[in-house]
């Protein structure tokens, strides 16, 4: 049996719960902040209800190269968790992941949790922090802006 990783992250957003739950199921800004610094995101498609399927491209801005990867929504509470899984088309990078998103109210807006396992072994684990870094501080960036009107 292949080898696996998980990454673990934690950030306080100020935002609502409710605005951060949407970033994950509004096709648009999914695909505005999910992708790492460097990558152009593209969802394809998404039925955010529980079972339901997602699917997304990120390309690589300087080379055109690309990958694409999807899954199904196996949690969604709105404005608190968030669940699903994901395989990518590449043969090279077998296995399913499963990406939870655990999103509580505090004092100056939400904690988040996020806990991704299933990792194929060939992504370096530090890659894929990273990552996820670049893709936070976009996703900060999309949900801290309290703009009116």
């Amino acid at each position: 049996m292949a080898t696996t990783n998980t990454v673990r992250l934690h950030r306080v957003l100020r935002a609502p719960p409710e605005r951060i739950y949407r970033a994950f199921v509004e096709p648009g800004a999914f695909e505005r902040w999910l992708p790492p610094f460097g990558f152009v995101g593209k969802v394809h498609a998404m039925e955010p209800v529980v079972g339901g399927a997602w699917r997304m491209s990120f390309t690589n801005f300087g080379t055109g190269n690309g990958h694409a990867f999807g899954g199904k929504y196996l949690e969604l509470v709105p404005g608190q968790r968030i669940a699903y899984d994901a395989s990518f088309d590449d043969p090279h990078l077998p296995g399913t992941m499963k990406t939870t998103v655990t999103l509580t109210p505090v004092s100056c807006g939400t904690e988040m949790s996020v806990v991704q396992e299933g990792i194929p072994a060939m992504i370096p684990t530090e890659m894929c922090y990273l990552g996820w870094q670049e893709s936070l501080v976009a996703l900060a960036q999309l949900v801290e802006p309290d703009i009116p009107g």
